[in-house]
């Protein structure tokens, strides 16, 4: 399945707001069931902050599992920048 993470806004900056996107993509969006993969797609994001990616995939990959995420990053330097330091970071 995949998500559009403009959904959840196109300035997504904090942790609090990256935790509260996770929780009610968790209660709306992505299915309970099943091993599908979730699709975690940033293409029309134009602000993205480590933070609020940090929180948002940390909440998902505790329900879900880290193996069952991928991710589109899109053009936007932004969003490039971002998932460039986390993947330093982890």
């Amino acid at each position: 399945m995949k998500l559009q993470m403009e959904k959840f806004g196109t300035i997504l900056i904090s942790r609090p707001a990256g935790r509260e996107a996770a929780l009610a993509a968790l209660a709306y969006s992505i299915p309970k069931e099943g091993n599908e993969e979730i699709v975690l797609d940033f293409t029309n994001v134009q602000v993205l902050t480590p933070s609020w990616t940090d929180e948002f995939l940390q909440t998902l990959e505790g329900h879900l599992g880290k193996n069952r995420i991928n991710i589109i990053e899109g053009a936007n330097p932004s969003v490039q920048m971002t998932m460039k330091t986390l993947r330093e970071l982890a």
